[in-house]
């Protein structure tokens, strides 16, 4: 029996590649190592600029699993919104062809673990929304201490949630995050909240599939802190490997 293949998402960026530069699709080892300590392959997924929807069902039926990473702000024409004044770098390109797997993954119940934008991105998918700068929201930007870093925070799980038996009760997470979720995406419930001060409304830290296979998503970044514990959990629900 082969290895289950996992593919993961990539963000598009330039890189110095000898004396010029050059656009790459990159994913951070990060995600890559936890993949393979969890005993899968990992297989970058570049987004495709000249039709960023095509092949997306060949490339799931490939795949044993898929995790959807975190990266940019996702284009709010996506969910029907005007950009905000607060909105960062978008990218049109990677928000169709992410998608466009996860609605392939989807459709055939292809385990997923999605990961921060990955998260907001899984309840666009499903037709939510998103809060486009979460400080407008609850007034603070505890979750997103700069541009890059991390904030240690609380959360609240929901017992007997999927969630719970890979995280537990009230874990603390590594988050770094300006958007949230809004309105809930079909089929989706809310998992974890944020542990918030006495007045301020909590967010959205986590989200479960109703229906289907495994399909969990968390606002925060678990391979900051090398929790392995997802990925295992993402690899356990993996379908049998093909062939």
């Amino acid at each position: 029996m082969r290895t289950p293949l996992i593919g993961l998402t990539t963000y598009q960026v330039e890189i110095p590649w000898g004396p010029t530069k050059k656009p790459a699709s990159l994913t951070p080892s990060t995600y890559t190592d936890l993949v393979a300590a969890a005993g899968g392959r990992p297989v970058l997924l570049p987004a495709v600029a000249a039709d960023p929807e095509a092949g997306a069902d060949s490339v799931i039926a490939a795949l044993d699993g898929l995790v959807v990473i975190g990266g940019l702000d996702v284009d709010p024409s996506l969910y029907g919104a005007a950009p905000d004044p607060s909105l960062g770098t978008t990218s049109l390109v990677r928000d169709r062809s992410e998608l466009a797997l996860l609605r392939a993954a989807l459709a055939v119940d292809l385990p997923i673990l999605a990961i921060c934008r990955g998260h907001q991105l899984l309840n666009v998918a499903l037709g939510g929304t998103l809060h486009q700068h979460l400080p407008d929201v609850i007034g603070h930007g505890d979750h997103q201490p700069g541009f890059g870093q991390y904030a240690a925070r609380e959360v609240s799980v929901v017992p007997g949630t999927v969630t719970a038996r890979i995280f537990g009760d009230h874990p603390t997470v590594s988050c770094s995050h300006h958007q949230v979720v809004d309105v809930l995406g079909q089929g989706l419930v809310v998992a974890a909240t944020s542990v918030e001060d006495a007045g301020v409304p909590p967010i959205v830290e986590a989200m479960e599939r109703t229906s289907g296979g495994f399909c969990i998503s968390v606002q925060w970044h678990p391979e900051d802190r090398g929790d392995l514990a997802p990925f295992a959990a993402l690899l356990s629900a993996s379908s049998s490997p093909h062939g």
